[in-house]
């Protein structure tokens, strides 16, 4: 589009071309529309409008702000696993101790093999109950729960074991069992005997062990001492109750270690062998009572407590 200007003074003509933006400001001169107007629209038809780029620069700001977000996640995610390798590897060391702490104690216990298998998971049964489902999300948390599924079964075996081994261990302590000395012999049964200061029959309520003066004395069960000291014919004496209505007496002391009161554990040393009281020599008297009546010691002396 072409517009001539003609000059009045100098008789002369010049022309101006109109490219397509000046086409369409001129036509809505034409029209009666504001000039303002016509710029609204060309800048909305070149792109150029503000709204639109404040829009992009919020979803480029967002774009940011979620890129940031994701590489907060898998740094977490990262320290995560990490984490979760750590406590893995506690578990594994957790389960190898207690396999082989089990399996000691399994040994020590005297148990038939096979009675606790720390290798199997136990026998167990039953009908199930309000059924729950349980959703796994990664091999990850399957090796957690087995591990952990291991561990309780281990330690619930051991938990028994041990209840095992605290009941035969305190059957051993308070069972009567073997000799009152480390070293000696025994000199005097049980029963009747000829009496060594009198010459004639008479009866022996318990038996004599002989060894070395000052030889130590043991108690064969574990209690708690009733006598200690001087009493007539025994000489120095100690005196034990085991509970169960059993009762040991120890002798012709030449030293009681232990006072009344004392709680005594199978093995200690409670005296010193001596002569004390009615005695020929060095030698232990020694008494086993079941019910307040004296019997013969001789099968509490081979008896054995596994």
């Amino acid at each position: 589009m072409n517009i001539i200007f003609i000059s009045n003074r100098k008789g002369t003509t010049r022309s101006l071309t109109l490219n397509h933006w000046a086409k369409v400001l001129l036509s809505m001169c034409l029209l009666g529309l504001p000039v303002s107007g016509g710029i609204y629209l060309g800048t909305l038809l070149s792109g150029t409008h503000p709204v639109d780029l404040n829009i992009i620069a919020s979803m480029r700001q967002e774009l940011a702000e979620q890129q940031a977000a994701l590489d907060s996640g898998r740094e977490d995610a990262r320290l995560k696993v990490e984490t979760l390798t750590i406590k893995l590897a506690k578990l594994q060391a957790r389960l190898v101790r207690l396999d082989a702490l089990g399996e000691r104690l399994s040994e020590a216990a005297g148990l038939e093999d096979g009675e606790f298998d720390f290798s199997q998971q136990p026998a167990v049964g039953g009908p199930e109950q309000d059924l729950l489902q349980v959703y796994q999300n990664s091999e990850l948390e399957d090796l957690f729960q087995q591990l952990e599924n291991q561990l309780d079964s281990s330690e619930s075996q051991l938990g028994i074991l041990e209840s095992l081994m605290m009941d035969r261990n305190v059957q051993r302590q308070s069972a009567v069992t073997g000799r009152p000395i480390k070293q000696g012999w025994m000199s005097s049964r049980f029963g009747r005997r000829t009496d060594p200061f009198t010459g004639h029959r008479a009866w022996h309520n318990g038996v004599d062990f002989a060894a070395k003066a000052g030889s130590d004395i043991i108690a064969v069960a574990a209690g708690v001492v009733t006598w200690s000291g001087e009493r007539n014919g025994y000489g120095q004496m100690v005196e034990l109750d085991h509970g169960e209505d059993y009762a040991t007496r120890y002798a012709h002391n030449s030293k009681n270690l232990v006072k009344v009161g004392d709680v005594v554990k199978k093995g200690d040393i409670i005296a010193l062998m001596g002569s004390s009281g009615r005695s020929t020599g060095p030698h232990v008297h020694f008494e086993v009572y079941k019910n307040g009546r004296a019997v013969d010691p001789a099968s509490y002396i081979r008896r054995t407590i596994r």
